[in-house]
C-alpha cells in the first residue's frame, strides 16, 4: 500500500507536517505501508496535477485543499485555504473524520498534533521539540528580530537549507528524521551540516541587498530584489532593518514565479492591523491574516509590479491614517 504525501515544500512547518504525518500514521492507522513524498509550492495558474496523486491514499498537509476524490486525508491552518467557494462548500459536505482545517493554529505542525492527540490517541510528547519550534518559525514567535535573523538556532538552520534547498533528495532525507530525531542532532548531520556555511555567508549577503533596494515610508517597507537570486530570503530582514516598519512588500523572481510577499512586523506594538490574506486573495494569492504572498507567472512582472505598487500604496495610506504621530 502507498501513502503519497503532498506537503507545502521548501517551508519548515510543510517539511514537519509532513514528517509528523508520517509517524502519526504509522502509529494509529497503519504501519506497513510505503511513504511517497510530493512538495509544492504556490504559483500561478493549477497548483495540482490530479495525475500525481496516485497512491492508495493520498495526503496535503499545511497547503490548499483539493477538490477531489482522490484526497484521503487533509490538515491545513492558511486563512486562504480554499482556492474557490466551490472547494470550502466541498470540504463541509465531506464531513470527514480526515480532513481537518483551522486557520487559528500558527502552525500546521501543532494543528495535525492536536488533531492527532485528541481524535486518534497519537502521543505527542516524543514530538514535542519539533512541534514547538514550527509553531515559532511559522508564527514568526521570535523574541526579536534580531534572534529571527541571527540564524543560530538548530530549527533556523534547518528552515534556512530548506527554503535554499535545489535538491529533491535532501527533503527526503529529512522527513525520515525531523519527527524521530533532536534537531540539534538533525543539523549536526554531514548532509545538512555542509550547507550551512555557504547559506550563511548568502544570508548575511541578502541582508546588505535589501538594505540597499528598500525604503521604509509611513512605516511600510517596499524591497524590490528582482535583479538577484534571492529565493528563500529570510522574511524578517525587513524588520531588522527598519524597527519601526509595520508591514512590509517585498518584489522577488525565480524561474518559476515572479512573488509579491506581503508582511507585517510581528515586534510592532500597532493596532488596527490590515488582514494581508485578504489583500493577496484579490490578487489571486493568499495566506495568514498577517503574511501572505501572490505568485505571477515569469512572463508577467509588469503585473506584479503594479501589484506591489498598488498594495504598498494601501499600506501606506492605512499607516498614515492610524498609526501617524
Amino acid at each position: 500500500m502507498i501513502v503519497k504525501v503532498f506537503f507545502h515544500d521548501k517551508c519548515f512547518d510543510g517539511a514537519c507536517s509532513a514528517s509528523l504525518f508520517t509517524r502519526f500514521y504509522r502509529e494509529r492507522i497503519r504501519r506497513n505501508v510505503e511513504f511517497q513524498y510530493q512538495g509544492l509550492v504556490h504559483r500561478a495558474g493549477a497548483l495540482f496535477n490530479l495525475d500525481d496523486f496516485s497512491g492508495d491514499e493520498n495526503v496535503i498537509v499545511d497547503f490548499k485543499y483539493l477538490a477531489s476524490d482522490k484526497l484521503t486525508w487533509w490538515f491545513d491552518h492558511h486563512q486562504s485555504a480554499f482556492l474557490t467557494e466551490e472547494d470550502a462548500e466541498h470540504f463541509e459536505r465531506q464531513q470527514s473524520n480526515k480532513k481537518f482545517f483551522d486557520p487559528d493554529f500558527k502552525s500546521c505542525t501543532k494543528f495535525l498534533a492536536t488533531v492527532a492527540q485528541d481524535r486518534f490517541g497519537f502521543k505527542t510528547a516524543p514530538v514535542a521539540e519539533m512541534i514547538e519550534w514550527a509553531d515559532i518559525v511559522d508564527g514568526a514567535s521570535y523574541k526579536s528580530a534580531e534572534v529571527a535573523v541571527g540564524m543560530k538556532d538548530p530549527a533556523m538552520r534547518i528552515t534556512m537549507a530548506l527554503e535554499a534547498n535545489q535538491d529533491p533528495t535532501f527533503i527526503l532525507r529529512l522527513m525520515d528524521l525531523l519527527a524521530y530525531r533532536p534537531l540539534d542532532e538533525i543539523v549536526a548531520l554531514p548532509f545538512v551540516a555542509e550547507q550551512i556555511p555557504p547559506l550563511l555567508e548568502r544570508h548575511t549577503q541578502s541582508i546588505e541587498i535589501i538594505r540597499k533596494h528598500s525604503e521604509c515610508v509611513d512605516q511600510t517597507v517596499f524591497f524590490d530584489v528582482t535583479g538577484y537570486d534571492l529565493e528563500g530570503y529570510s522574511k524578517f530582514i525587513p524588520y531588522y532593518l527598519y524597527p519601526e516598519s509595520v508591514y512590509s512588500v517585498g518584489l522577488s523572481k525565480s524561474s518559476f514565479r515572479v512573488k509579491v510577499s506581503v508582511g507585517t512586523n510581528p515586534w510592532t506594538d500597532a493596532v488596527n492591523l490590515v488582514n494581508l490574506a485578504k489583500i493577496c486573495e484579490r490578487y489571486g494569492g493568499g495566506g495568514h491574516a498577517r503574511v501572505g504572498a501572490i505568485s505571477f507567472p515569469p512572463g508577467e512582472f509588469a503585473r506584479a509590479t503594479d501589484a506591489a505598487e498598488e498594495i504598498v500604496s494601501e499600506l501606506r495610506a492605512h499607516a498614515r491614517k492610524h498609526y501617524s504621530k
